[in-house]
């Protein structure tokens, strides 16, 4: 496919790695704050990242947060502050900016002169592990919503989804302001018996300790969800509409060795003040637990659009799944559901059925990734930023600049 088909094929460079072989950047999020300023956290990993002043460990690996912010719609980036904490999301609360993310437990930081300087980080949770990406924030009734996962233990199977609530007008640095949902683990929840005639787990993996794929080269994990979105169906013919308001359905990447199928939630809020956390049903009964969803598998965005009443989906797209494990080429990342070249953009009216919208940009070689991006909405257009790759990068997973994309006229891509 020629490039200029593209929706957004020419990006600019927010950030560099200085050192591409060991430092990696991660995670990008984006937000358009007061005056059309424009707020992008990403964070640092790698072996050098240790070297780095004010990095922290977590997820086994170092980590440094990062916020840069443009001020001519995304020509040019300037860094403002560092941040010691990872998988870090913007937000607006408030008339304040937040940052939230972990470094074992939740970290939080706020801006209240629209990203210049920064709070000290706070903790919204004692000795815990929590994992996340930056996926999206739902603003609804006067509250922010966002989910994360806790991990009590190693391994995909102990992920477990949690949807986080707070008023937007406390005070969102005192973990009193927020609420935390139920659970869901997968290794308790996923019963293997009950997904016959689906792909579903692609390889013969062992739900908590998963399967070689190929001894002493290649490993599918354990079962699993992670990097959860939140979205609220507003649609009244829709048959999961809850005309109280009060539910919310999370959507995560569902790591199950096969490609285009997400897991799915149902979030209650019980009188009490609660969230119970669990399944959706069908008409015929039965819970919803996965769902098919373009680039499902890998982690994905969710955004709604008021203008549109659609909801806009930001993923990585397969070409090449079915290869078997042992012909895949060296520059191929992990088992071969695992590509990252291709950012696509689909749109849904129910969540459901998702329709094609266009090729966001392709790196030009698999090692040189589009993927772990984010969203948001500018007036008519859609901005990106994408944790990506060029020749330099050291892998399709761990790549070497985070990349600002504008797809103007976004909505006109709806037909």
């Amino acid at each position: 496919m020629n490039k200029t088909s593209y929706l957004a094929p020419d990006p600019v460079i927010v950030y560099r790695s200085p050192s591409p072989r060991d430092i990696y950047a991660y995670s990008p999020g984006i937000l358009v704050a007061d005056k059309g300023r424009l707020v992008c956290t990403f964070d640092l990993g790698g072996p050098g990242a240790q070297q780095l002043s004010g990095s922290v460990p977590s997820c086994d690996r170092w980590s440094l947060g990062k916020i840069y912010t443009s001020d001519d719609g995304g020509k040019s980036w300037v860094h403002r502050a560092d941040f010691p904490f990872l998988h870090a999301r913007p937000f607006i609360a408030g008339g304040a900016i937040y940052v939230i993310g972990h470094a074992g437990d939740i970290h939080i930081i706020r801006s209240t002169d629209n990203g210049e300087t920064w709070s000290k980080p706070h903790k919204l949770t004692q000795g815990e592990n929590w994992m996340s990406a930056c996926c999206n924030v739902l603003h609804d009734k006067g509250y922010v919503y966002l989910a994360m996962e806790r991990l009590p233990a190693p391994g995909w199977q102990n992920m477990e989804p949690v949807l986080l609530r707070a008023p937007e007008h406390s005070d969102l640095l005192d973990a009193s302001s927020w609420t935390f949902s139920d659970t869901l683990r997968a290794a308790d929840t996923i019963d293997m018996d009950k997904t016959a005639y689906t792909p579903i787990p692609f390889y013969d993996i062992n739900k908590n300790s998963g399967a070689e794929v190929l001894p002493g080269k290649l490993r599918a994990g354990a079962p699993g969800w992670l990097e959860t979105n939140v979205t609220r169906i507003y649609d009244p013919s829709h048959i999961w509409h809850d005309p109280s308001g009060r539910t919310y359905h999370l959507f995560a990447r569902f790591h199950y060795g096969g490609t285009n199928f997400c897991a799915m939630f149902l979030a209650t809020e019980r009188d009490d003040g609660g969230i119970s956390l669990g399944f959706e049903k069908n008409p015929s009964g039965r819970n919803v637990a996965f769902l098919p969803m373009p680039g499902g598998h890998m982690k994905f965005y969710i955004l709604y659009d008021n203008v549109t009443k659609l909801y806009w989906l930001l993923s990585t797209q397969s070409t090449d799944s079915m290869i078997k494990p042992e012909l895949l080429s060296a520059d191929r990342y992990n088992l071969p559901n695992n590509e990252r070249q291709r950012l696509v953009l689909h749109f849904s009216k129910n969540l459901v059925d998702w329709c094609f919208a266009g090729i966001v940009d392709v790196g030009e070689t698999q090692r040189q990734a589009r993927h772990y991006a984010s969203m948001a909405i500018d007036g008519d257009d859609l901005l990106i930023v994408s944790r990506s790759g060029d020749k330099d990068a050291f892998s399709a997973h761990d790549t070497n600049i985070v990349t600002f994309h504008r797809i103007k006229s976004f909505r006109r891509l709806v037909n």
